[in-house]
């Protein structure tokens, strides 16, 4: 049976395995159920399913999942600490439990920056603390620089900047550089290989009438994502997520919005860095993230006066991974008085 709940590299803590391997390391808070749930209309079009857990008096975070195309689950609870913080997961247009799922139409970046908001004053929410990874991380950014003045605090891991550089890494160059073997299987996939647009030809291919192909192709994305994401992996665990899960909707998301520059002006989010130069932020990356290197961490960093910047040094680009974890744990530590 195809699973409604699809899995993103900024997701990977929902695949079971790795999750039971993050909480054996008894770091993790204890799992909670929310205490409330529900939809919420942004649009015409769109639903965003949303879910509520932890103190409802205590300090409000916001978790924003990676993709574009992931989602939540109660897993995501327990980064937090459920006695101090009003904890408010959603999944994204499309993502998820939200509705139309894989809806590509009335989906940029602007779109998801008022759905944030929308969310925080239908909840009546006063200012929030923002806690994102990899995709996560650029939404957050674009958030807090929407509006500012309702942004408490800003934990990042796996910063993407979504400028063209870090595009172009991802799909095209700076990661076939470490894995040319895996990049050289999607390049071998498409009608193109020597065009620098393989996320819109990757699109195309998703898009297709047909199913066979769309199903192929989402393989053929994940099989790639996940080959260069994690620092310690194997071809059983990508082949064991494939069987229990189906990417597809995720695949088209995220390749939509690569295809798309991810709807920013290029090097938007750095220039606008400085209206967050008040807010504290605590920045986390792999030392070895191939999927967000940590020179755009770096970059970020320098530009926040008020940011601590934490590299880990045996880590990739998984949320779970162990030094990753420890540090996500510690940075939310910071903020519950």
């Amino acid at each position: 049976m195809i699973k409604h709940r699809y899995l993103t590299l900024s997701l990977l803590l929902l695949w079971p395995a790795f999750a039971l391997a993050a909480q054996q390391e008894g770091a993790l808070w204890p799992e909670i159920k929310s205490n409330q749930t529900g939809y919420l209309k942004v649009s015409p079009l769109h639903e965003i399913f949303y879910q509520v857990g932890g103190n409802p008096k205590g300090k409000p975070v916001m978790y924003l999942h990676g993709g574009p195309g992931g989602g939540c689950s109660a897993h995501d609870f327990r980064y937090f600490n459920p006695q101090k913080f009003n904890i408010i997961l959603h999944d994204q247009r499309g993502s998820g439990q939200s509705k139309p799922y894989g809806e590509i139409r009335e989906n940029t970046t602007a779109n998801l920056v008022e759905d944030i908001e929308k969310l925080r004053k239908h909840l009546r929410l006063d200012r929030v603390i923002l806690f994102g990874g990899s995709w996560g991380t650029t939404l957050a950014l674009a958030y807090a620089e929407t509006y500012p003045l309702n942004v408490a605090g800003i934990v990042l891991r796996g910063v993407f900047m979504a400028t063209r550089a870090e595009i172009d890494h991802y799909y095209h160059g700076g990661a076939a550089k470490f894995f040319p073997e895996v990049h050289r299987e999607l390049a071998a996939s498409l009608d193109h290989p020597d065009r620098n647009d393989y996320p819109a030809q990757l699109l195309a291919k998703l898009m297709s009438a047909d199913p066979a192909v769309r199903d192929r192709y989402a393989r053929i994305w994940f099989r790639y994502e996940g080959g260069i994401a994690l620092l310690k992996k194997s071809d059983e665990m990508i082949e064991a997520f494939l069987r229990e899960y189906n990417p597809y909707a995720a695949a088209v998301m995220e390749n939509y919005y690569m295809a798309s520059g991810c709807f920013l002006e290029e090097g938007q989010l750095l220039k606008n860095a400085g209206r967050l130069a008040d807010i504290p932020a605590v920045i986390i990356n792999g030392r070895y993230d191939m999927l967000c290197p940590p020179v755009a961490a770096y970059k970020l960093h320098q530009l926040l006066p008020q940011s601590t910047l934490v590299i880990v040094p045996d880590a990739g680009h998984a949320a779970f991974e162990p030094g990753t974890q420890t540090e996500l744990l510690k940075a939310m530590r910071r903020f519950e008085d």
